[in-house]
């Protein structure tokens, strides 16, 4: 993921942050932050620490929605919160700088680099923030917990070139992420293990089959 201030020295940077009026703040592991993006125009950049954006419908279900970690942005423009559904909860110590999105569109510095850098680096982030969005659809779209799974590990396993998935968080919230029931994904976690098809040591999964085998080519029939 593109860094936000890519480019940009780090007294640029302060120069930038104070001409678009930010905010700082730090958030301890397990606390909430979702009072100060209640506000439609405001946009968050983690400068370390960990964020989760959960939602949870009528009957009470969990839906991790986003995973978000260092130097990447998140806010009301790329997901519409309501106080009632959503909770965006700091899963390490974090610390982000909030802007409003009114402030970098009327930015008075328009001559400046740094300030083309900066948009030129969101820009790019937002572009692969929609990939990552059609990627989570594709998961989701699939009719089988066995087929969410093998989606979700073919593309980790896709983006870093590696037979070796590295699980950014536990499997209670890898069942939440992919929308599925725990025990349920269990099982096929298991049914997947004893076909010979991965193998799970922790948080590693290693995938046993390639592009070419019949169980990609399920998931990927064209």
């Amino acid at each position: 993921m593109t860094n936000p201030f890519h480019n940009i020295d780090f007294k640029d940077r302060e120069k930038l942050l104070k001409s678009l009026e930010s905010h700082s703040f730090h958030f301890p592991k397990n606390n909430s932050i979702f009072s100060i993006f209640e506000q439609e125009n405001h946009i968050g950049i983690i400068l370390n620490g960990y964020l989760q954006i959960v939602r949870i419908d009528s009957n009470g279900n969990r839906i991790i929605m986003e995973e978000i970690g260092e130097n990447e942005i998140f806010g009301s423009f790329m997901l519409s919160f309501k106080s009632a559904e959503y909770e965006i909860l700091a899963k390490e110590d974090t610390d982000i700088v909030v802007l409003e999105y009114d402030q970098i569109l009327h930015h008075q510095d328009l001559n400046k680099k740094y300030y083309f850098q900066f948009l030129q680096n969101m820009l790019e982030i937002s572009f692969q923030k929609m990939k990552e969005k059609n990627e989570r659809i594709e998961i989701l779209t699939k009719k089988t917990i066995r087929n969410k799974l093998l989606e979700y590990f073919n593309i980790i396993s896709s983006k870093y070139g590696s037979k070796y998935v590295y699980l950014p968080f536990n499997f209670t919230d890898l069942a939440d992420y992919l929308a599925i029931d725990r025990s349920a994904m269990s099982r096929e976690l298991k049914n997947l293990k004893e076909e010979g098809l991965i193998e799970v040591k922790g948080k590693r999964i290693t995938l046993l089959y390639d592009k070419f085998s019949s169980i990609y080519k399920m998931i990927h029939p064209y």
